[in-house]
């Protein structure tokens, strides 16, 4: 499907994509974006049909951008950026991550079509995703920059490829940034805000440094891929699914819907919420996008290592197919969770609701 979007995209010089498959009269819709995404409109039954295909689109054009950074005036310096282990740390994790084949492709908009309208009207390329980890000095976060900025692989940076994310704009529209003296400084990723907000609607807990004790956000680290994952051991890992209809209609990155989306989801899960769960992992799974895996702090432990870790046991089992519409994680021999994609009206029964009137609203 992915190879087929990619055609179809570049034949029509296009990004968003709707594919009618049928013969005398429709059998689906597939909805095409930048991101990969191809969820299905079903043409049974024929009345709920158009009303889906309405709403998919309502969705995705009703979700406005939060990609307005503002910089704050004070810039670090250069001699304290030296100081910091986060920028070496955050280094060290995209090797870690590269090995483990975390990132896909970079999607670059010349391959899809050498059109001078789309690349004046769009960032240059699409990131293959983006993570940040809580600098303890700075009490800030620092993250990878924008894929959109300039070619990033992820599985490669350096502290040119990094930004600093101190807050969030009171109109939630973007990230509140500091700059670094003598380095290209780049806008923060997409989900800049998401990743920030978050640590809001969460606990603090207090961290002994080597320069004593200080209050800290309760989540540690962020790694959002544009993957899925297979399964989980729920003694270790905590899912915090998306409310339903996200899953049902998906919103797309760097929008205000889809950072609500995830806040409100990994601010539900308990592990975050009680910082003394021993469960140290916590994920969620936006249907047509990827997933946002988080940790907590570990004594001894680097960023993110947590997270590679559980990958290598096999505790957190990442997918390269992302789920396409509504998902759960159904209980195996062993306790292992695994996943399983079913088909819309068993959700909506499930909270009680009805298509599309109901969850639309």
């Amino acid at each position: 499907m992915l190879a087929l979007e990619r055609i179809v995209q570049a034949q029509a010089k296009c990004l968003r994509i709707l594919l009618l498959v049928g013969d005398d009269e429709p059998q689906a819709v597939y909805h095409f974006d930048l991101v990969g995404a191809y969820p299905r409109s079903s043409a049974e039954p024929e009345e709920r049909f158009y009303t889906d295909i309405v709403l998919r689109i309502a969705t995705a054009m009703s979700a406005g951008a939060v990609t307005d950074h503002r910089v704050m005036p004070k810039p670090i310096s250069r001699d304290e950026w030296a100081r910091l282990e986060t920028p070496k740390a955050m280094a060290k994790t995209a090797v870690e991550l590269g090995r483990r084949g975390f990132f896909t492709t970079m999607v670059r908009i010349a391959d899809l079509a050498a059109v001078p309208a789309i690349s004046d009207a769009i960032a240059s390329q699409y990131s293959e995703g983006c993570y940040a980890t809580h600098d303890v000095q700075l009490g800030a976060l620092v993250s990878t920059v924008t894929g959109s900025a300039r070619p990033i692989d992820k599985d490669r940076i350096s502290e040119k490829d990094l930004a600093v994310i101190v807050g969030v704009r009171e109109n939630q529209r973007g990230a509140l940034v500091r700059h670094v003296e003598g380095i290209d400084n780049q806008p923060p990723s997409s989900e800049a805000v998401e990743l920030k907000e978050l640590d809001v609607h969460l606990p603090e807990i207090d961290l002994k440094h080597s320069n004593g004790t200080k209050r800290v956000p309760v989540v540690r680290s962020k790694l959002h891929g544009h993957r899925g994952i297979a399964s989980y051991v729920p003694d270790y890992v905590e899912y915090a699914p998306m409310d339903p209809p996200y899953q049902v209609y998906p919103v797309s990155c760097s929008t205000e819907a889809q950072a609500r989306g995830i806040i409100d989801a990994l601010s539900r899960a308990q592990c975050l919420r009680n910082p003394d769960d021993p469960r140290q992992v916590a994920f969620t799974v936006l249907p047509g996008h990827g997933i946002v895996i988080v940790e907590k702090w570990s004594p001894d432990k680097a960023p993110f290592q947590l997270i590679w870790e559980y990958m290598d046991r096999e505790l957190l089992v990442i997918d390269s197919m992302i789920p396409q519409g509504p998902i759960t994680y159904d209980p195996e021999s062993g306790g292992r969770m695994v996943l399983r994609e079913f088909q819309l009206d068993p959700l909506l029964a499930q909270h009680g609701c009805t298509l599309p009137h109901r969850l639309a609203t």
